[in-house]
């Protein structure tokens, strides 16, 4: 007997058998198997599997599992391949119901009776899924169940055969997650960028209104003045940092590594702070090092870290508290420390506060903040090759912060380069363009300009930039990226071509301030990228030396 197939794809058993011919040599002649009534199909099954040449082909197969059903669904036969791929001997699987290969749930709903009716139905059933082998573990099987029947189309049984592609499977699985992970990351940041200049958007004629008032009023401000500008300070702060740390965790910030007097970053961390510091009445001590500390990083970033521990320790201090900031050589270390008297910290909150999100509450005393500064913190300090460490007695026994961070060679002499603000260089006055959707932001800009000094003329869209432009003929264009029917990106480039040379000097003031925004300001011909609210001085220092 052995096992043929119809046009269908359905098996069919045929036996082979010699007939004599008169003067003729015997030959081989094949005829239609009659089963009697009392013969089980399994038997015939069996009998199929046991013709050599099949069985050999079948036992040579490792990559499958290779055998045969009754018509009940119980396994009759079973090769190497399906003792290698399921675990089961021939001894421990022949006569067993094949849904032992399957999940209870799958049991549960019918899918192995489902499985046999198709294949019985329509010839074939193919499927893919999670399959049980005999030691509990599941694999990912491709399954391909054949209806067998007999030369009178009887169905006798079913062929399977699985080929495990758990592998495949893994791999599929895991770049989908990477593709749907990569998907959310672009997903997260185009909301904080959109996030970002939607909440600077609003601060930056504030900003600008409060920078005008201190002109007007040979630098003094009143004290609501002053209240003002500390909270759009903070405000700015938060929103910085919450984009800055959906940036290094994805590892998009690059360090712009020199040679840095870590005397210079503690200077500049405390001017920085010094609002918030004295607005809550603290007593700040700095014992300097009598030697340079030079360190080889980025001294932005690392401002940045000294800042966001001063502000640390002026929040969770109560007003009138003491904080001190101490610097030292120590070995091939430079070490700072940045303690103070206020709130302190349990044990358990010492070991996870440098975790993302997480803030220290005293009572029903929050703090606020979003819970961020710390992770940026570790997370620089980290990208500098150091590390920064929390230590606290306890609840209202203050707490200390330790940065550590490998010590550069000094070649700097031994006076720490002194802070010099940024002066503008006067000139004549410049012909400026300046555009901008937000009407607040550009009435009090285009002041702000004016009493500098400049020529400026002002449009709330790319229309009107382009109509003006006709006739005022800028020599400098500053240009809000997030524009409405024209970006400034294609706005840069109609200005340009209007004056039919490249001498246009572009600058870009947006809510808009990733490192893809700024290298595509660079790319479109902007020579500065400004992120709102912008600093007068320095805005002005820009267009002085244009």
């Amino acid at each position: 007997m052995k096992l043929g197939m119809l046009e269908t794809g359905a098996f069919v058993t045929s036996t082979p058998r010699v007939t004599p011919q008169h003067d003729q040599p015997a030959e081989l002649e094949t005829s239609t198997s009659e089963v009697a009534g009392d013969v089980l199909p399994i038997e015939h099954l069996r009998a199929a599997h046991s013709e050599p040449l099949f069985r050999m082909l079948v036992e040579s197969v490792r990559d499958y599992a290779i055998f045969l059903l009754d018509p009940n669904g119980c396994v009759a036969t079973w090769n190497a391949g399906a003792q290698r791929i399921k675990g089961y001997s021939v001894d421990e699987i022949v006569g067993k119901h094949f849904s032992i290969f399957y999940t209870e749930t799958e049991k549960r709903t019918g899918k192995c009776d489902y499985e046999l009716e198709v294949a019985a139905r329509e010839g074939r059933f193919e499927d893919e899924g999670w399959r049980v082998r005999k030691d509990g573990s599941r694999f990912w099987a491709n399954v391909v169940i054949s209806a067998v029947r007999d030369d009178r189309g009887e169905l006798i049984g079913f062929s399977k055969v699985t080929r495990d592609l758990t592998e495949r499977k893994v791999a599929e699985d895991e770049r989908a997650a990477r593709l749907a992970a990569e998907h959310a990351n672009r997903a997260k940041d185009e909301f904080l960028a959109i996030l970002g200049h939607e909440l600077r958007n609003p601060l930056a004629p504030i900003t600008t209104a409060l920078q005008l008032i201190k002109l007007r009023s040979d630098g003094a401000l009143s004290k609501e003045h002053q209240v003002i500008e500390r909270q759009v300070a903070q405000m700015m702060r938060l929103v910085d940092d919450l984009l800055d740390i959906s940036r290094i965790v994805q590892g998009k910030v690059a360090l712009k590594k020199q040679r840095v007097e870590l005397r210079t970053v503690i200077a500049k961390a405390i001017e920085t702070a010094s609002p918030v510091i004295d607005q809550q009445q603290h007593h700040l001590d700095v014992t300097p090092s009598p030697v340079p500390l030079v360190v080889v990083g980025d001294e932005a970033r690392l401002t940045q870290v000294f800042t966001n521990l001063l502000m640390n320790a002026a929040k969770y201090t109560e007003p009138g508290g003491h904080i001190t900031v101490g610097m030292r050589q120590h070995g091939d270390e430079v070490v700072v420390e940045v303690r103070d008297d206020g709130v302190g910290m349990e044990r358990a909150l010492v070991e996870r506060v440098f975790d993302l999100f997480v803030q220290g509450h005293v009572g029903d005393n929050a703090r606020g903040g979003l819970g961020i500064g710390l992770a940026l913190v570790r997370t620089l300090v980290g990208l500098h090759g150091g590390k920064v460490e929390a230590a606290s007695a306890g609840v209202g026994q203050g707490s200390t912060f330790t940065v550590r961070l490998p010590s550069a060679e000094s070649r700097a002499g031994h006076n720490a380069p002194s802070m010099v603000r940024s002066q503008a260089v006067e000139r004549a006055p410049r012909r400026i363009l300046l555009v901008d959707d937000n009407e607040d932001a550009l009435m009090l800009l285009g002041d702000a300009l004016a009493a500098a000094g400049h020529d400026v003329r002002t449009a709330l869209g790319p229309a009107a930039a382009l109509e003006i432009a006709q006739t005022f003929e800028p020599e400098i264009a500053i240009l809000d990226i997030g524009l409405p029917d024209m970006d400034g990106y294609e706005l840069a480039s109609r200005l340009r071509d209007a004056r039919g040379n490249d001498n246009l000097h572009l600058i870009a003031l947006t809510g808009y301030g990733q490192e893809s925004d700024r290298a595509r300001s660079a790319q479109a011909g902007f020579s500065m990228h400004f992120v709102k609210p912008v600093d007068l001085r320095r805005l002005r220092d820009v267009i002085a030396r244009a």
